[in-house]
């Protein structure tokens, strides 16, 4: 998990338990009725070890995950934890939504401040361990303003990635000046304050996002319909793709309406990750 305010730290742990998780994703999708001797022996770890560590980043047995893993998850989710976003919601541009127990409040950019592409902006960033691999946190003064995995990418895809979106800004490697807020969100209690850098569209569907609940999960014709553009669906999927803080901003909860998983722009097996992860989560806390 993140580290409370130690920016030095290496991201093994997480890259180990999300490399696990990756094979048993692997694992289940060749055989979704597989033993926890047959799935233990697919990662190459003892059915004890592949316990401990399935306990440590779900905190529920191998057995009830590999549900969450498998491949008709988002079906399931779909029947059972989908959320209709309120149509008449009105979508302005601040708020604040609950992260388990982390309060987040954000603002946006003014148009003419991100048609400038951050100029006069520095952006201070550092890599940490989380629940599914490094972790790149991007922030400036006003907040965390990027979010990014690198297990499926690599680190300097991630990093230019993230840079790109904001060309005219100054980055500074600074882990420790960012690891106050990696610290709330290890914690996943406080306060986070998010800085968001898009477009009026995109920051309207990124709220949207924020709306559903963890565990849960809509589609993108409903996101369409809650900010009051029902024929935007493919626009609204280009928004959700161009999330910056992904994870914060749920953008993994989107899915396609027949129960398809859709893209994910860090890959979709951190998608999968985040959404079993989550729906453990959730059942822990029922």
């Amino acid at each position: 998990m993140l580290a409370d305010n130690r920016p030095d730290l290496d991201a093994h742990e997480g890259q180990y338990h999300y490399g696990v998780m990756r094979r048993a994703i692997d694992a289940v999708d060749a055989n979704p009725h597989a033993t926890l001797d047959e799935l233990a022996a697919a990662v190459g770890l003892s059915p004890a070890h592949f316990q401990r560590v399935f306990s440590a980043w779900a905190g529920i047995s191998p057995k009830r995950l590999q549900q969450y893993l498998s491949l008709g998850h988002a079906k399931a989710l779909l029947q059972t934890r989908h959320t209709l976003l309120d149509t008449s919601m009105a979508v302005g541009l601040s708020g604040t939504s609950r992260l388990h127990d982390l309060f987040l409040r954000w603002e946006a950019m003014s148009p003419g401040d991100y048609a400038r592409g951050g100029a006069g902006l520095t952006i201070r960033h550092g890599w940490f361990d989380s629940p599914f691999g490094e972790m790149l946190i991007m922030a400036t003064d006003r907040g965390i303003c990027g979010l990014a995995f690198s297990a499926e990418t690599g680190r300097e895809a991630a990093l230019a990635d993230m840079r790109s979106r904001w060309p005219r800004a100054a980055f500074v490697e600074d882990a420790e000046g960012v690891a106050p807020e990696a610290a709330a969100l290890g914690r996943m209690e406080g306060e986070a304050r998010l800085h968001l850098i898009g477009a009026p569209f995109q920051i309207k569907v990124w709220e949207a996002l924020m709306r559903i609940p963890s565990g849960h999960v809509t589609t993108y014709s409903d996101i369409a319909g809650a900010i009051g553009s029902p024929r935007a669906v493919r626009a609204v999927g280009t928004a959700v793709g161009r999330n910056p803080v992904s994870w914060l901003i749920p953008c993994h909860r989107a899915l396609r309406k027949s129960g398809g998983l859709g893209g994910y722009h860090w890959g979709l097996p951190v998608k999968r990750a985040l959404l079993a992860w989550e729906g453990a989560q959730t059942e822990g806390a029922a």
